[in-house]
């Protein structure tokens, strides 16, 4: 993602495909949950939310793919948390509209 510019061509493009990820109702709860908490495993996630555990985790990477949480993992757990640097890029973007 190019951070620099809050306009032009590659800012339209990083808002549209930030907006994308946040597009979904799902995802925005799980960002509201992330929120609460510095780290949260998948099944941590899963239980606050009417969804199942494989759509819990196509969300994730929706929103890990966009750059809007990060992981990592230990051992056979993976760890999901907000990328506040990305959010705060998002916060930015709309601001200008």
């Amino acid at each position: 993602m190019s951070w620099q510019s809050l306009e032009g061509p590659q800012a339209d493009e990083e808002l549209a495909k930030l907006a994308k990820a946040i597009g979904h109702a799902a995802r925005v709860h799980i960002l509201r949950i992330l929120s609460r908490k510095e780290a949260r495993v998948c099944s941590e996630i899963v239980d606050e939310l009417p969804l199942a555990q494989s759509t819990v985790s196509e969300h994730l990477r929706i929103l890990k793919e966009a750059g809007l949480i990060r992981n990592s993992q230990n051992g056979a757990r993976v760890g999901y948390c907000i990328n506040f640097d990305c959010l705060r890029r998002l916060k930015a973007l709309v601001a200008i509209i």
